[in-house]
């Protein structure tokens, strides 16, 4: 009991960085993560692994600091946090209500099979080797291209297959 007598209530709320740095700070933070994981590491968005969890951990750490210009109370943490999820419901709702923004904020569907072909080209962009997709090919229970009619790599990062 006597350590919370002790405590500074008001400094622990109070602002130290005026709101509107904090929400420029977190804002081009947050733009910068979201080009960055739109555009560089889109095939991995579906699965997260030991690597995936790494890759978050360091970016959240190294992110912290740019954001934060040595933010020090709770209220400012809570005005970064908010302002990163405003921009997440705010570009969620403009892609359910513009398909334009859509187009930009989702990645669209990446064949990499049809009708029995690898489409190298698409394998190479997304960085997925051959043997990758074979391993999904098998997973769907198939062990020749013959089998396929086309291969898609979804928005999320899984693999669909529509057979012959």
């Amino acid at each position: 009991m006597n350590a919370l007598q002790g405590t500074d209530w008001s400094g622990l709320f109070r602002l130290s960085v005026p709101v509107t740095e904090l929400v420029l700070r977190g804002s081009v933070v947050y733009a910068f993560l979201f080009l960055t994981f739109r555009f560089v590491i889109r095939r991995d968005v579906g699965s997260v692994g030991i690597a995936d969890m790494l890759l978050l951990v360091l970016v959240a750490d190294a992110s912290q600091n740019a954001m934060a210009g040595g933010y020090t109370t709770v209220s400012e943490g809570l005005v970064l946090v908010s302002t990163l999820l405003g921009w997440n419901v705010l570009l969620d709702w403009l892609a359910f209500r513009f398909p334009m923004v859509r187009r930009f904020v989702e990645p669209t569907t990446l064949p990499l099979v049809r009708d029995g072909q690898l489409l190298k080209r698409n394998l190479r962009r997304e960085f997925i080797t051959e043997e990758e997709l074979w391993a999904r090919l098998r997973e769907q229970g198939i062990d020749d291209l013959a089998q396929v009619k086309a291969v898609y790599l979804e928005p999320d990062g899984n693999f669909s297959v529509i057979r012959h």
